[in-house]
């Protein structure tokens, strides 16, 4: 079984896992129990383990969409990292986070710019208690640095591989709201699979998510098992194609490129999941390629596009607020093609 095809399983032993982390945490000192608020909590990650002294009121957030945890919660962060894909309007911010802002009736937090890696000197300057990337790319080294400004909460596995679920469980554990993680979990879930419902195309059905260049079809480029795109369908019963549960196996990498000239390794993908102009002709472009039209997906047109850089795009990285916002319209977009 696929380490991410585990909804079920984590929705019930994830959460006992982190809270028995939480239970048996003691103070610094090594032998109190936890105070009547739950804390110190010591929360395990990819890099060792995070011990949280007490209920943080600063909340800063590095990479994607850790600050929607806090917001779905009803907590602002001091700081969070800058939207540059997906943004519709240019401001830095997407669309639902947006939405959540307004209902909040908060300003704006400081906006970290992550073009060139992290800003640590931003971050400083917002004086976090606590600093939330338990879905990122950290490296040991900007682990380090970040953890001398606060204490850090890391992925747990795989960078770029944390469910939504998982990043909910540790950012809401890391700022004393596990119980209201763990309720949010459930209704997010409760969404999915009613969206899910409403598109019986997609039952059973296998996707393959590609990052396609027109200029040179030799390779196919996809993600992986471990990336919170297919990882999300598959959380959610649908099955991966056979390639992807091959090279998921061999690589701990979020994407990976495999030789158009092994076409057939791609005959059970049902809908070919890809970025571009739906208005455009990447359709007929791979249908006239020679390797490419050898997939029956592709020959038969049972090719979704998502329109690069839109926040709809975006939403295929599945996240506490863009999933109310907007997972209908992605899976109606997925499920066009099979109709």
């Amino acid at each position: 079984m696929p380490r991410r095809i585990r909804t079920a399983a984590a929705l019930a032993a994830g959460a006992a896992l982190l809270l028995t982390g939480c239970s048996t945490a003691t103070s610094a000192g090594g032998g109190d129990a936890a105070g009547a608020d739950g804390f110190p909590v010591t929360i395990e990650h990819a890099f060792g383990e995070t011990v949280i002294s007490e209920k943080p009121e600063r909340v800063a957030t590095v990479a994607w969409a850790n600050h929607e945890v806090p917001l779905a919660l009803g907590v602002v962060p001091v700081g969070m990292e800058k939207a540059t894909w997906g943004d519709d309007d240019g401001d830095g911010v997407l669309p639902w986070v947006e939405e959540k802002l307004e209902e909040l009736g908060a300003e704006t937090p400081v906006l970290f710019d992550g073009g060139d890696g992290i800003d640590f000197e931003a971050v400083a300057d917002t004086e976090p208690d606590v600093i939330l990337a338990s879905y990122s790319g950290l490296t040991q080294e900007e682990y380090d640095t970040l953890s001398k400004i606060a204490p850090v909460v890391a992925y747990p596995e795989v960078a770029w591989g944390t469910s939504y679920e998982d990043m909910i469980r540790l950012n809401s554990q890391a700022i004393g709201l596990a119980d209201e993680g763990d309720a949010l979990i459930e209704e997010l879930t409760a969404e999915v699979d009613a969206a899910l419902a409403d598109q019986p195309e997609l039952d059973g059905a296998r996707a393959l998510f590609a990052y396609l260049d027109p200029s040179d079809f030799s390779q196919i480029g996809f993600y992986t098992s471990h990336d919170t795109r297919p990882g999300f369908l598959a959380d959610h019963g649908l099955p991966l194609p056979a390639v992807v549960e091959e090279e998921s196996a061999g690589t701990e990498d979020f994407y990976v490129t495999v030789s158009a000239e092994q076409a057939d390794r791609f005959a059970d993908v049902d809908v070919f999941v890809t970025y571009g102009d739906p208005d455009g002709e990447l359709i007929a472009q791979m249908q006239a390629d020679p390797l490419l039209s050898q997939i029956p997906a592709v020959a038969e047109g049972r090719i979704a596009i998502l329109e690069d850089s839109t926040p709809l795009a975006a939403s295929a990285n599945p996240t506490p607020l863009s999933i109310p916002w907007g997972v209908r319209d992605y899976l109606a977009v997925l499920a066009a093609p099979l109709g």
